[in-house]
């Protein structure tokens, strides 16, 4: 299950991928799980082609991949095959895998033809493909679902249409656009995709624990899998028990309810984290942002409510040194 993967001319040391997540997966957060969960790719939060395009100034920070260990994926999104194309030669130098999105599902996205709305525009889709890896000389890979509703299942074609394209990898989420993350993945879909092209495929949707991550390759045999960024959320560590448990070094890990973590560690990743969002974006913006990440580190702890509460009064970083260290002393 767990081995290497070629994507193009570049060789990941595993399998195991995590998804993009706008707000969440900037530098920090994935120098994060890179040191801890060691997976074989992540993306950087999703590039708006069209701003990059008229060099909008926020968009270019989300370029920044200092001290980050490659290989590094950049992903863009949008609906227009030259605008694509150029924003994806302008990222080309820092990038070393350029991803289209055409899976996600949000409203400020579609409605502008973005995202999930090119499954139901197969041809454009094609398109855009096919202009950016004319455009670029690194790999092009392609983030699809399942449809767009139940009466709009389109994932087998979608991935024909997009290999032909010139894409070189495509990752399924067995969701349509209409259920977004709610009821059952379909992991069938997944395999039929698998069955029906030639380069690889990675299987995404409810890969939560290590035991999510061995019944999608048994049951659809992908090359590798995707696990959602919502999961890595104060868990950098999971692709690791993802990764440790498919290679028999630790069984214990597919299990749901142990957390091997200690707690001291868990306080001195929260501190680094902190730290490396202060380097990046200044202790203001960083102690705000930071709030949402302790949140997801105390997740299911005792008094975490509790904790929650006092982090909106947190303004600095020695406060939320103190608070954190007397929180995890007491429990």
């Amino acid at each position: 299950m767990i081995k290497e993967l070629e994507i193009g001319n570049v060789k990941l040391e595993n399998n195991i991928l995590t998804a993009p997540m706008a707000g969440v997966s900037d530098l920090p957060f994935r120098i994060m799980c890179k040191k801890y969960g060691l997976p074989g790719l992540v993306y950087t939060e999703m590039i708006s082609s069209r701003a990059m395009y008229h060099g909008d100034e926020k968009t270019k920070n989300l370029l920044n991949t200092k001290g980050e260990k490659r290989p590094i994926t950049f992903q863009i999104f949008g609906s227009n095959p030259e605008i694509m194309a150029e924003a994806a030669a302008m990222i080309e130098s820092e990038a070393d895998i350029i991803d289209i999105n055409m899976g996600c599902p949000a409203p400020k996205i579609v409605k502008n033809g973005d995202g999930s709305k090119l499954l139901q525009n197969l041809d454009l889709a094609g398109e855009i493909v096919r202009t950016v890896v004319n455009r670029v000389s690194k790999p092009v890979t392609v983030k699809i679902r399942k449809g767009w509703d139940n009466d709009n299942i389109v994932a087998v074609e979608a991935a024909k249409i997009l290999e032909a394209a010139g894409a070189s990898i495509i990752a399924v989420h067995g969701r349509t656009r209409d259920q977004f993350y709610s009821g059952q993945v379909d992991r069938e879909i997944i395999r039929k995709v698998k069955e029906a092209v030639n380069i690889p495929v990675i299987g995404n949707g409810d890969i939560r624990t290590p035991k999510d991550a061995e019944k999608m390759f048994k049951e659809t045999n992908v090359d590798g899998i995707m696990v959602r960024q919502t999961e890595t959320c104060g868990n950098p560590w999971l692709t690791k028990r993802i990764h440790n448990y498919l290679t028999g070094v630790d069984n214990v890990g597919g299990d749901f309810h142990v957390d091997p973590i200690p707690n001291e560690e868990k306080l001195r990743v929260i501190l680094e984290h902190l730290d490396l969002l202060i380097e990046e974006k200044g202790e203001y913006i960083a102690v705000r942002e930071m709030r949402k990440h302790i949140c997801w580190y105390t997740k299911n702890l005792k008094d975490s409510t509790k904790l929650r509460q006092e982090l909106n009064k947190m303004n600095s970083r020695d406060r939320i040194e103190k608070m954190l260290a007397e929180y995890f002393e007491n429990i």
